[in-house]
């Protein structure tokens, strides 16, 4: 049987809360991940032969479930790791956590009870991966990085540069020319800086074929989060090595280590503006600096990591890296090793970025796409401003799924958008800017000022340039402008509706309920072409193959919708391809449409009393298909009485505790009261037989799952589940529509609706009453 992936996660993060205050998340990150490898490797690959992975006599999970409760536990945890690394050449790789470290875990019957429970909670159905085996792959990744990113989160500013955004990652893997790699021999992707490994597993995801990816990585801990995270994607032939890049490389192309390696394909995230960069490097260039006029400077390795990039890269290898903005414009030696950049072509384009995406830093970055396979006759270089398209996630921004959408899509067919995007050819660089690449010379993304129109405030009158300014509208709405304005004077219009009716004007206009059919019209194809394979699913769906191939068709629909953003509408769908829908597909992949037949038990933590830190099952839910569904459909009739007597109950109560507070002031026992308190008695049996309806209720819906025939249970997921839910978003889309219309002519209309001769005449009279108001009160001004 499949798990959710929201079931693994909030187990795993469970495991998290039982190490939270002996250490921050930058160190127990390293013990849950551990963990989540061990414990993965040991079902997958326990007693097959020929494994990627060998599992030894004494060096699986059953090895080290069989040490909970025992008083050396830590120590027995660390002899299992260290029995699993031995073969498998993991060492200091897997077992730079010490679980017998008492400083951080505790010391005696705590350390026991700590580690006893993290085991427990590895034990649990849910990350039972051998019943797992079919998706475990990229159920197990997409898990990989869902710790990551909370533990960058929780580790802080300065801990959280090990791990790149998985948002940011997949931009960089899918403008690099990834999709033709399949053209080349023996394709390979590097990594100077690879932190945990993500930005070489985007890369590989995105390749067509297989890709060797390679990374070297200071950090010994972090290296091994990349072997680990390699091996979770099945990706265990990853090379990383460690030590530090720029004074110890650890790729050459001969045994002689005279030669960098050249790659095909380079992807980075590097610290930004490294100190100290260039210490023990002499004597070490390797020929990474020749030909630019200068060395990078001592205090700032942003572009010592470039120009190293660039020496990594073959002859028509390409790459992209993260640095801060300061490289497009910064001075000095940076200005002429960026120039003679520039003049080599090796810059294809430059994408700049929203601020506070970043764990390690709230800075401002841009990507450098660079490509040397014809960077001779290179003539423009592209440019996207993607700085303002974000969302905000808890103190950092993240990119959303139309954000990187737009970049990617925008980048690779270099569609030009003003305020967005544009080619930029090296003349004006060169000749106009003096090889400044700062994008603000070159893209004015500043939303256009609101200009007040003196004219209009003396003599009144709405400007023709504000009403006009709405084309967009009048184009899509025919004869709605002369519904709502007529001319008042040359250059100035009038609202000829009253304000409080333009919103109602808007809606019942025929030219907008046409426009209402356009976008429904849209959608309905879209649902058409995706039912095809949303009521097909089978083993063989691939679910990242698929959520492309519907997300492409509702761009195409909604291209020739006016008004609605397309991405907007691909980020109502992907969004909820995240949230619910992937876990639904993933299930009925694995266990057939048959998982809408099967309900799960609703768990929480006791949180409190002699079984804390226990679950309690505290109802139940369908596994895809939810139980309000069931409900709405096949017992409304019942839902709906038994909401209308709760309703009776409630509002019968609320008026006797009315009662109660006001005759509570009276001592008499009066006829009402015992007439309150016999009612109060009703009350109470007819509150009981409705929770009893409710059980009732609830058990006739609960074995209504047994009962559902597949194509009921198509019918529920797909129609009445996800295309309801995908539809009401768009449907918000389109309301949106006629609310920026009214709300932008109501504005314009209250900003003109009185003159200044007009406003000073109020103010006049206000100031007569108030003069004689202070003489009747005989004070003077």
């Amino acid at each position: 049987m499949a798990i959710k992936k929201s079931e693994i996660y909030s187990s795993l993060w469970a495991s998290c809360d039982e190490l939270r205050g002996g250490m921050d998340a930058s160190q127990y990150k390293d013990y849950i991940l551990t963990l989540l490898f061990v414990k993965y490797v040991s079902d997958k690959f326990k007693g097959e032969k020929y494994a990627e992975i060998e599992i030894p006599e004494g060096g699986s999970f059953d090895d080290i479930v069989a040490l909970k409760g025992s008083k050396d536990i830590g120590e027995g945890i660390d002899k299992v790791i260290g029995a699993l690394a031995e073969p498998n050449k993991l060492k200091n790789v897997i077992d730079n956590a010490r679980f017998n470290d008492e400083a951080k875990i505790g010391k005696g019957q705590e350390k026991v009870d700590k580690l006893t429970k993290i085991v427990s909670i590895f034990q649990r159905p849910e990350l039972d991966f051998k019943k797992n085996r079919a998706g475990g792959d990229d159920i197990l990744g997409d898990a990989y990085e869902y710790l990551m990113r909370n533990f960058a989160t929780e580790s802080g500013k300065s801990k959280g540069q090990f791990y790149t955004p998985a948002e940011v990652s997949r931009v960089l893997a899918k403008i690099i020319g990834i999709e033709k790699a399949s053209s080349k021999k023996d394709p390979t992707a590097y990594d100077p800086a690879c932190g945990s490994g993500s930005l070489l597993i985007k890369v590989a995801d995105e390749a067509p074929c297989r890709i060797a990816i390679s990374g070297q990585e200071k950090e010994i801990t972090t290296a091994g989060l990349a072997k680990m995270n390699f091996v979770l994607h099945n990706r265990p032939d990853g090379d990383i090595r460690t030590d530090n890049t720029f004074t110890v490389p650890r790729y050459f192309e001969t045994t002689e280590k005279t030669e960098l390696k050249l790659f095909d394909y380079v992807v980075a995230n590097p610290p930004f503006s490294l100190k100290n960069w260039s210490n023990g490097i002499v004597g070490k260039e390797y020929g990474r600096f020749d030909g630019y006029d200068a060395m990078p400077p001592e205090k700032n390795g942003d572009f010592a990591w470039l120009l190293h990039i660039i020496k990594s890269m073959k002859k028509d290898g390409k790459a992209a890296v993260i640095l801060p903005h300061g490289v497009l414009f910064r001075g000095n030696a940076e200005a002429a090793i960026r120039k003679n950049i520039i003049d080599k072509g090796y810059i294809k384009g430059i994408i700049g970025l929203p601020a506070n995406l970043f764990y390690g830093t709230g800075i401002p970055a841009c990507i450098i796409v660079l490509d040397k396979e014809k960077h001779k006759g290179r003539k423009n270089i592209f440019m996207i401003d993607a700085s303002r398209d974000f969302v905000k996630d808890g103190n950092k921004n993240r990119l959303r799924e139309r954000d990187i959408y737009k970049i990617v899509t925008t980048f690779n067919k270099e569609i030009e958008e003003t305020g967005y995007s544009r080619v930029v050819t090296l003349d004006e660089i060169k000749s106009k800017n003096e090889y400044n690449l700062n994008i603000p010379r070159y893209i004015d993304s500043g939303v256009k000022e609101d200009l007040q129109d003196i004219a209009a405030h003396l003599r009144g009158g709405i400007p023709a340039l504000d009403v006009d300014g709405l084309e967009k509208y009048w184009n899509e709405f025919a004869g709605l402008k002369e519904k709502l304005f007529a001319p008042k004077r040359k250059g100035y219009y009038k609202l000829i509706v009253e304000k409080d009716t333009v919103r109602d004007t808007v809606y019942t206009d025929s030219a907008f309920e046409n426009y209402g059919k356009k976008v429904e019209k849209a959608y309905l194809n879209w649902q058409k072409a995706a039912d095809k394979l949303l009521f097909n699913l089978n083993k063989e769906t691939n679910p990242k193959t698929l959520i492309v191939t519907i997300a492409e068709k509702i761009i195409a629909e909604f291209e020739n919708v006016k008004l609605i953003d397309k991405h907007d509408v691909y980020e109502v769908l992907l969004s909820y391809w995240q949230t619910v829908m992937a876990d639904d597909v993933f299930l009925v992949k694995y266990d057939g449409y048959e998982a809408g037949n099967e309900i799960e038990p609703i768990k929480e933590v006791v949180k409190a009393g002699k079984n804390k830190g226990t679950e309690k099952i505290v109802g139940w839910e369908g596994k895809i298909i939810p139980k309000a569904l069931i409900i709405s459909l096949f017992f409304a009739e019942e839902k709906f009485n038994i909401v209308q007597a709760q309703r009776f109950i409630d509002e019968a109560q609320s008026r006797l505790d009315e009662f109660a507070e006001q005759d509570s002031e009276d001592e008499e026992d009066t006829v009402q009261t015992r007439h309150a308190t016999s009612l109060r008695k009703e009350l109470s049996e007819k509150a009981k037989i409705v929770k009893e309806l409710s059980q009732q209720l609830d058990e006739r819906a609960k074995a209504k799952y047994a009962e559902l025939t597949i194509d009921q249970i198509k019918d529920l997921l797909v129609n009445h589940k996800w295309h309801t839910q995908i539809y009401e978003g768009i449907y918000a889309l389109y309301k949106t529509v006629s609310q920026r219309i009214t709300e932008r002519i109501v504005e314009i209309a209250e900003r003109y609706e009185n003159t200044l001769p007009e406003l000073e005449n109020v103010v006049a009279e206000y100031e007569t009453k108030v003069k004689n108001h202070l003489e009747k009160m005989r004070f003077t001004i």
